[in-house]
């Protein structure tokens, strides 16, 4: 196949971040997405519903001029998160709020410490109809950080799925068998994203040869095992996986030091890597739903009905972007070949 045309996708995982950051991000994402769900973890984070506006009108206000992308806010909880937080979220058209295990990932430092806490928090989410979404790692430091997605699901994954069965809740950017076979295992209430990242690189794309800064991402890159029961996961087509990027720019500076930052930027090709995975494993009748459906079809909302054409044609993702501050991002696939390119 040579070119394929389907309903125009949706990012339900990324980071915009914010300032100067926001000209360059949004209209990246928006190039060929028509929404995506916006991550809270800013500083300060996006705990309320006054936040998660002011946020979103500074998002509409980075779009190109014509650009009808819509922005898709979340909640940032905390332990001083309240029940009437979520219904004046709800009532702003929030959609969903974000479960971090305090420093389980980059801004993650006022998250959520002893998850049972916010028990009546969930049950006011399921009682207004907003979705849970989960960063699912363990903290502590004497689990390994390479087990640390299979331990939460045992410790608290399960028991939350198993508490609020009414509750939907998205297992987010999942690196695992373990939580592919988690969500398989669940009900229709569950869902995961996946981002390129994982279904394209294992540990060894990031320490052989070695330290390479900006294939580090959290949750960290696993083994091949786990990518490959990833690729199974998505070319199954099951409507319980969608895309969800992660996309999470820091400049060059921040990646490359001696304690570098999270995040892959994958905006300017996520879209093309991900079809050139389904191509890879002769799946892309299933690239539509993953890309286009599914997630839309979990959150409620309606489908997509304008279509975008994807051509199979090489090109190379640049080595650098240039923020209008000069800062320099290295985006994900920097300097690589890349075998789909949008029409």
């Amino acid at each position: 196949m040579q070119q394929i045309t389907i309903t125009t996708p949706d990012d339900w995982h990324l980071h915009f971040r914010d300032g100067e950051m926001l000209g360059e991000t949004v209209p990246a994402t928006a190039r060929c997405f028509s929404r995506a769900i916006v991550m809270p973890n800013l500083v300060p984070p996006i705990v309320n519903a006054k936040l998660a506006m002011e946020y979103k009108n500074r998002i509409l206000n980075a779009r190109n001029e014509g650009s009808r992308f819509e922005p898709l806010m979340t909640l940032y909880l905390t332990n001083q998160t309240s029940q009437q937080d979520i219904i004046d979220a709800k009532q702003a058209s929030v959609v969903a709020a974000k479960l971090y295990p305090a420093g389980a990932t980059t801004n993650s430092a006022e998250a959520v410490s002893g998850i049972e806490a916010l028990y009546p928090v969930f049950e006011e989410m399921q009682k207004q109809g907003m979705l849970l979404l989960v960063h699912g790692e363990v903290t502590e430091n004497h689990v390994d950080i390479f087990d640390r997605e299979k331990v939460f699901i045992d410790q608290y994954m399960a028991k939350i799925v198993k508490d609020f069965p009414a509750l939907k809740v998205v297992f987010e950017h999942i690196t695992t068998r373990d939580a592919a076979e988690f969500v398989l295992s669940s009900s229709h209430k569950v869902a995961a994203t996946i981002t390129p990242q994982h279904l394209l690189l294992n540990r060894n794309d990031l320490l052989v040869g070695g330290i390479r800064p900006h294939n580090y991402c959290l949750p960290v890159l696993k083994r091949s095992t786990h990518q490959n029961a990833l690729r199974k996961a998505v070319a199954s087509g099951s409507k319980q996986f969608f895309l969800g990027t992660d996309s999470a720019p820091h400049a060059k500076m921040a990646k490359e030091n001696a304690c570098g930052c999270a995040g892959c930027y994958s905006a300017w090709s996520a879209l093309e890597l991900y079809t050139q995975v389904f191509d890879e494993l002769d799946a892309l009748d299933k690239l539509e739903g993953f890309a286009s459906f599914h997630g839309a079809d979990f959150y409620g909302l309606p489908r997509n009905t304008s279509k975008l054409t994807l051509v199979k044609q090489q090109w190379t993702v640049p080595e650098t972007v240039t923020l209008p501050n000069g800062e320099a991002i290295v985006p994900f696939f920097a300097g690589q070949a890349v075998n789909w390119k949008l029409a």
